[in-house]
């Protein structure tokens, strides 16, 4: 696989010394980008953009324009899986993603089973192809999909949010049949990764953004063995990042699934992290998305809080602790991306 003229990213996934932290933003291409939303309206449909490869690539693309970034990421969605499953996906606005099948006994999870995802989810591996050729000569591309666990969520529960009751009955009442949902889907997780890494993607990414739901022995079981079965299953050649969400108690163990990079949310400490995953992994992360509504000098400072947290050691990606808000002025990212390049530089400095 080639290699991008800017291979920071790359290299600081290697724990490799770079001249400063590289930069990428969670959801860098949406709602809060004006040529987004114009695009989502030629598209007709969030959906429809996902699944026309031009539309796709065109929106990962966007942000790439406006920002000096380290990375591009495909523009799709990570219930594309369970869509693919059958489980009927769409998206109502303002209320987020509906599932109209959704798994709610061992007879529904034994009707499931592992789609192909050069045919069921060809439209994405198109538009990291395509995302591939447009700009990674430039700019590694990453690839994602969402972690097993966090996939059952969502098809237990057939949307968004809520107490979780319903997933967690079933784990709890059908022990058996839930963990056969776990592995159908480390399966499919990892039959879809391979697939876009095939497609191009430099670097691949599991987003756990439940796993803050769990505790304990739970959070091990269900959360971080499936994920630990889907690094297993990848090439150890291309970078695997595994984004924690409310895992920051247990860094050590997210470390030990067997990725490159842990992606930690804006509660954990970056100094921290780095301390609980020592020369196992990079770490990506962690600004508040919060942080973008203050002033241009507030701002600027607690980009340079999180820079200096991680300190002048390598392996620091520099990211928000979760995705950016749609409300969030374009001119504020700008602010942030000029921030880290500057001031991450000086620590770099420091090597």
């Amino acid at each position: 696989m080639s290699v991008p003229s800017n291979d920071r990213f790359l290299r600081a996934l290697r724990r490799e010394p770079t001249d400063r932290p590289p930069v990428w933003i969670m959801r860098q291409a949406g709602r809060y980008l004006p040529e987004y939303r114009a695009l989502r309206a030629r598209a007709g449909s969030f959906l429809a953009l996902c699944r026309t490869p031009e539309h796709a690539c065109e929106a990962a693309l966007q942000p790439l324009r406006r920002y000096p970034l380290d990375a591009a990421i495909v523009f799709s969605d990570i219930l594309t899986i369970p869509d693919a499953m059958g489980l009927g996906l769409s998206f109502a606005e303002g209320e987020g993603p509906r599932l109209a099948r959704p798994v709610r006994s061992a007879a529904d999870i034994r009707a499931l089973g592992v789609p192909d995802p050069d045919a069921e989810l060809r439209y994405v591996l198109d538009a990291v192809s395509l995302l591939r050729r447009e700009a990674g000569a430039r700019t590694p591309v990453i690839g994602f999909a969402g972690s097993p666990w966090t996939l059952a969520v969502y098809m237990v529960e057939g949307r968004s949010g809520g107490d979780f009751a319903r997933v967690h009955s079933l784990r709890k009442e059908a022990p058996a049949a839930f963990a056969q949902l776990l592995d159908v889907l480390a399966q499919a997780v990892a039959a879809h990764l391979r697939a876009q890494i095939e497609a191009g993607a430099h670097a691949v990414m599991v987003f756990d953004s439940w796993g803050g739901a769990l505790a304990g022995d739970a959070y091990l079981r269900h959360s971080l063995a499936p994920t630990a079965q889907v690094m297993a299953a990848l090439p150890d050649d291309v970078p695997r990042i595994v984004y924690a969400r409310g895992g920051g108690a247990a860094l050590a163990a997210v470390a030990a699934t067997g990725c490159e990079a842990v992606g930690v949310d804006e509660t954990v400490d970056l100094a921290a992290a780095r301390r609980a995953v020592g020369d196992r992994c990079a770490v990506q992360g962690n600004l508040d998305p919060d942080c973008l509504r203050q002033e241009p000098a507030e701002l600027r400072r607690a980009v340079r809080a999180v820079l200096d947290a991680y300190g002048a050691h390598p392996g620091h990606i520099f990211n928000l602790g979760r995705g950016i808000a749609p409300d969030i002025e374009p001119q504020q990212v700008a602010e942030l991306v000029d921030e880290v390049r500057a001031h991450g530089a000086n620590e770099e400095a420091a090597l």
